[in-house]
C-alpha cells in the first residue's frame, strides 16, 4: 500500500508518455541552469565579481533543499498526479523568474560589512534560490516515483543543462542579461506545457508564455528593465549614452562631464575613449596627461618601436604609442563590444578612427593565445591595469585569477621580444607594495628561467606620486638585456620634465624600498617568505596573482582596508563564509537528519555517503577543468560554458547508456575505476597538452576540448544514476507495510549539498596547492565513492526480501 501511494495511482499512465516527461525534465534543467549562469553575469554587475560565485552555491543548495522538502512533505504530494504537479511547479517557476529579476535589480548591496547590508544580501539570495528549490522539488519527486526511468531522466537533466551552456553565450550576446533571465522563465513555461495534460493548465501556461515573450520584446533596447543599483549605488542613467551586454561583460559608454567619454565595464572598471588626433596632439592636454603616467616610460625608451598592447580598451596605450612615432601597434582586445562596436563603429569618429589607422592592428582574441599563434617580434609588450573582472562559476577567485600574470606568460612575452625589447606592466600599488611588487617577482623568475642569472640591471619601476593606502599606478619595465646608461638618462630626463612621476627603482639608483630589496635579493621565493604579503611568483598551475594575503594576515584581519585591494580581500572573506555555510548545510542536511531519524541504519548512511562522494568528485573535477581551460580557451566565460557543456552533454549520454551497459548495479566499479585512472593521467599530461595547443584557432580548440573531455564525461555520467537505481532496488526489497523512508530524495539532496561544499573546496585547494592537486583530489573523491559501493550493495544483499 505504501509503495502504491508513493508512486501515485497513475504510474502506468506516466510510464506511457516518456517523451513528454523527458522533454519536461530537459526543459526544466535548461531553464534552471540558464537562470543560474545568467544570474552570475548579472551579479557580477550589480554586486561584485566574487559574489557571483554565491549564485552557483545558492542554486545547488536550492536544488538540494528541494530534495529534502520532497522527502519531508512527501505525504502532502501523494494526492497529486505527477504530471499535473510538475506542470504547476513549472508555472510557479515561470512566474517567479521575473520577480527574482526585479529583486536583484532593485536591492542595493554594497561591500559594507554591516547588518543592514547583510540582510539585503540575504534577501536577494533567498529570493534567487526559490526557483532552484522548485526545480529540485520537481526532480526529486519524479526520480522517486519512477525509479525505473532514472537513467533516462538523469540523461535528460544533463542534456538540458548542456543545452543551457550552449545557449548562454548567444543569448547574452543578443538579448542581454535581464532578457536572458526572462528567457529562462519562457523555458520554464515550455516545460509546463510539456508536462500539462489538463487543457486549463495549458491555457494558463500559454498566457504566461505570451506575456513573457512580449516583455522580452519590449525590453529589447534595455530601456524597460536594466541595472538600477550597481555596487550598492543608484546609477545615474542620464550619463549613459550606450550600453550592451555580451557573455564577457556589460559595457556602457558614459559622458563624464568635461572629462570625456568612458567605457565602463560591469559598472566598475573603466577606460577613457581617446579623443585626440595623434598627428596634432603636441602641446594638448592629452599629451600632458598621457605622458605624465607611468606607462609612458616605455614610449620614452622605444618611441619608434613596434608595440603589442594586451587589453587596449579605449586606446590609451595605442594613442600614446602612435603619437610618439610607433610604426606598428598591435592591440589584442578580448571584448568585441569594445574593440569593434565602440572603437571601430559607434565612436570611431570621436576616437579619430584610432583603431582603423594603417599602423594599428586590432585582434579580438585573448592575449596569450594571440602571442602563441604569431611569429611576430616586438620591441614592447605592454599591459596597463588589465584584469578579468567578470564572473564565472569557478569560484570566488575565478576572476582574481589571471593567466596573463604567470611565469609562463612572462616567458612568452619575453620570447616575443626583439633582443633589446622590454615588457611594460602597470599595476596598482599601495603603501605596502604587493601587486607591482609581484610583477617584479614573476618577471625575475621568468628571466632566471631564460638564463639571466642576476637581473638587477634589467628593471625599472616608475610610480605616479608617492605610495599610499588608496593605490596609485606603478609601471614595471623589465628588459631582456640590461638597461644602458643612455636609457637611464632618457628616463631621468623624462621624470624631471614630468614631476608627477618618480622612480622606485633604477639600476644605478636603488632605493630603500621593497622593490629594491626584492631585486637585490635575486631570490623572489626567499624574499616573499619573510615579506608581509604573498608576492611569490605564480604559475599556470596556481594563477592566483591578485591573492596576496597570507593566512596569518587573513586571520588577523590585516590588509582589509586597502583601497582598491578591498575587492580581492573581501573575496577572501566571501570564500571563507561560503565554506562555513557549506559545511553547516551538509551537517544540517546530511549528518543531523540521518542521526535523528530518517529510519536509516549505519549501512543506509554509508549508502547515502556514496552520493556525497560522487557530488564532491564531479564538481571538483569540473572546476579544476574550468580553471585549467581558461588559458586554453581565452576567457573564463568561454571555459565555463565549453567545459560544462561538454561534461554535461557527455555525462547525459553516459547516463542513458548506463542502464544497458551496467544492468547489474554492482558493475559501477568499472566506470569509477576508469574515471580515476584518466583523471590521474590528466594531472600529469593535461597542462602540457593545453599549453602546447593554446595558439590554435578557436574552432580547433573546441574540437580539442571535446576530444579531451567527452570520453571522460561519458563515464562520469554513470555512477550517479546507477547508484540511484541501486538505492531504488533496495527500497523495493522492503516490505510494503514497513515504516520506511524513500532514500532517493535524500540521495538527490546529498549530492547537491556535496556539490556546494566541493565547489568551495576546489577553490581553496587550488589557491593553496594548485590545479594539479585539485584534480588529484577529484580522483581521490571518486576513489572514496568506489570504496563506498561495497557498502551500498552489501546493504541491498542484507535487506529482507518482500
Amino acid at each position: 500500500m505504501t509503495e502504491t501511494l508513493l508512486l501515485s495511482p497513475s504510474r502506468s499512465q506516466q510510464s506511457a508518455a516518456p517523451v513528454a516527461m523527458l522533454a519536461g525534465i530537459g526543459l526544466s534543467s535548461l531553464s534552471a541552469l540558464l537562470l543560474e549562469l545568467s544570474l552570475t553575469r548579472l551579479f557580477s554587475v550589480v554586486l561584485f565579481y566574487h559574489f557571483a560565485f554565491l549564485a552557483i552555491s545558492i542554486a545547488l543548495l536550492g536544488l538540494g533543499a528541494g530534495g529534502v522538502f520532497a522527502y519531508v512533505a512527501r505525504a502532502r504530494f501523494l494526492k497529486y498526479e505527477t504530471r499535473p504537479l510538475m506542470a504547476l511547479l513549472c508555472v510557479m517557476n515561470a512566474i517567479l523568474v521575473p520577480l527574482v529579476l526585479e529583486v536583484v535589480l532593485h536591492v542595493p548591496v554594497s561591500l559594507e560589512l554591516t547588518g543592514a547590508n547583510f540582510l539585503r544580501l540575504t534577501a536577494m539570495y533567498v529570493a534567487s534560490a526559490v526557483p532552484f528549490f522548485l526545480t529540485g522539488l520537481q526532480f526529486s519527486i519524479v526520480f522517486a516515483r519512477l525509479p525505473e526511468n532514472i537513467s533516462r531522466f538523469y540523461g535528460a537533466d544533463l542534456a538540458g543543462g548542456a543545452a543551457a551552456c550552449l545557449a548562454t553565450v548567444p543569448l547574452l550576446d543578443h538579448l542581454g542579461g535581464p532578457n536572458t533571465i526572462l528567457f529562462a522563465g519562457v523555458l520554464a513555461v515550455c516545460a509546463a506545457l510539456a508536462w500539462a495534460i489538463n487543457p486549463g493548465m495549458k491555457r494558463v501556461a500559454g498566457s504566461i508564455l505570451v506575456v513573457l515573450l512580449a516583455l522580452i520584446a519590449a525590453n529589447h533596447s534595455g530601456k524597460l528593465i536594466d541595472v538600477i543599483y550597481a555596487k550598492g549605488v543608484l546609477r545615474d542613467r542620464s550619463w549613459v549614452e550606450f550600453s550592451r551586454w555580451n557573455a564577457i561583460s556589460r559595457v556602457e559608454v558614459d559622458q563624464q562631464g568635461n572629462s570625456g567619454k568612458a567605457v565602463v565595464i560591469d559598472a566598475d572598471a573603466s577606460t577613457y575613449i581617446m579623443n585626440a588626433d595623434p598627428a596634432k596632439w603636441q602641446g594638448t592636454v592629452w599629451e600632458r596627461n598621457l605622458m605624465s603616467s607611468p606607462p609612458a616610460v616605455a614610449n620614452v625608451l622605444r618611441p619608434h618601436g613596434d608595440y603589442a598592447i594586451i587589453g587596449p580598451g579605449g586606446g590609451v596605450d595605442v594613442l600614446r604609442a602612435v603619437a610618439n612615432g610607433s610604426p606598428s601597434v598591435t592591440g589584442i582586445e578580448i571584448n568585441p563590444i569594445i574593440a569593434t562596436t565602440i572603437m571601430r563603429e559607434r565612436y570611431a569618429d570621436y576616437a579619430y578612427h584610432l583603431y582603423e589607422r594603417p599602423n594599428v592592428h586590432i585582434h579580438v582574441r585573448d592575449g596569450r593565445s594571440y602571442l602563441r599563434s604569431t611569429k611576430e617580434r616586438f620591441d614592447v609588450v605592454q599591459m596597463t591595469l588589465v584584469d578579468t573582472w567578470a564572473s564565472t562559476a569557478a569560484g570566488a577567485f575565478a576572476l582574481s585569477e589571471n593567466n596573463l600574470y604567470t611565469v609562463e606568460a612572462f616567458r612568452e612575452y619575453f620570447d616575443h621580444l626583439r633582443p633589446d625589447g622590454m615588457i611594460a606592466i602597470t599595476r596598482w600599488e599601495f603603501r605596502q607594495p604587493r601587486e607591482a611588487l609581484r610583477v617584479v617577482s614573476v618577471a625575475m623568475e621568468a628571466l632566471h628561467e631564460l638564463g639571466v642569472k642576476n637581473p638587477a640591471a634589467n628593471f625599472m619601476v616608475i610610480s605616479q606620486g608617492d605610495l599610499n593606502e588608496d593605490g596609485i599606478p606603478v609601471a614595471v619595465i623589465a628588459k631582456k638585456s640590461a638597461f644602458t646608461p643612455e636609457e637611464e638618462a632618457a628616463v631621468r630626463a623624462h621624470l624631471e620634465s614630468h614631476t608627477q612621476l618618480s622612480s622606485l627603482y633604477m639600476p644605478s639608483e636603488p632605493r630603500n624600498n621593497p622593490f629594491s630589496q626584492l631585486i637585490a635579493s635575486n631570490d623572489p621565493y626567499a624574499f616573499a617568505a619573510h615579506y608581509a604579503y604573498n608576492v611569490t611568483p605564480v604559475d599556470d598551475n596556481a594563477p592566483f596573482f591578485f591573492f596576496t594575503l597570507k593566512p596569518g594576515e587573513l586571520l588577523h584581519h590585516k590588509g582589509l582596508d586597502q583601497g582598491i585591494d578591498w575587492k580581492v580581500n573581501v573575496g577572501v572573506a566571501v570564500l571563507g563564509m561560503v565554506l562555513i555555510i557549506s559545511i553547516i548545510a551538509v551537517i544540517a542536511f546530511l549528518l543531523f537528519p540521518l542521526a535523528i531519524g530518517t529510519g536509516g541504519s549505519h549501512e543506509q548512511a554509508s549508502s547515502l555517503l556514496y552520493f556525497v562522494a560522487i557530488g564532491l568528485a564531479y564538481i571538483i573535477v569540473e572546476i579544476a577543468f574550468i580553471q585549467r581551460f581558461v588559458l586554453f580557451l581565452g576567457h573564463p566565460t568561454y571555459a565555463l560554458t565549453v567545459v560544462v557543456f561538454l561534461l554535461l552533454l557527455s555525462s547525459g549520454a553516459g547516463s542513458l547508456i548506463s542502464r544497458r551497459w551496467l544492468p547489474q548495479t554492482r558493475s559501477v566499479w568499472r566506470p569509477l575505476t576508469l574515471i580515476i585512472v584518466v583523471v590521474l593521467a590528466y594531472v600529469f599530461i593535461l597542462p602540457a597538452i593545453l599549453i602546447h595547443l593554446v595558439g590554435l584557432p578557436f574552432p580547433l580548440k573546441l574540437l580539442v576540448s571535446a576530444a579531451l573531455l567527452v570520453p571522460l564525461g561519458f563515464f562520469m555520467g554513470m555512477p550517479f544514476p546507477t547508484g540511484l537505481r541501486a538505492l531504488a532496488n533496495k527500497s523495493l526489497q522492503k516490505s510494503a507495510t514497513a515504516d520506511r523512508s524513500n532514500a532517493v530524495e535524500w540521495a538527490w539532496a546529498m549530492n547537491a549539498a556535496a556539490s556546494v561544499m566541493g565547489s568551495v573546496l576546489a577553490i581553496v585547494i587550488a589557491i593553496q596547492f594548485g590545479l594539479n592537486v585539485t584534480l588529484a583530489c577529484g580522483a581521490a573523491a571518486y576513489l572514496l565513492a568506489l570504496l563506498l559501493t561495497q557498502s551500498l550493495h552489501r546493504n541491498m544483499a542484507d535487506e529482507p526480501q518482500p
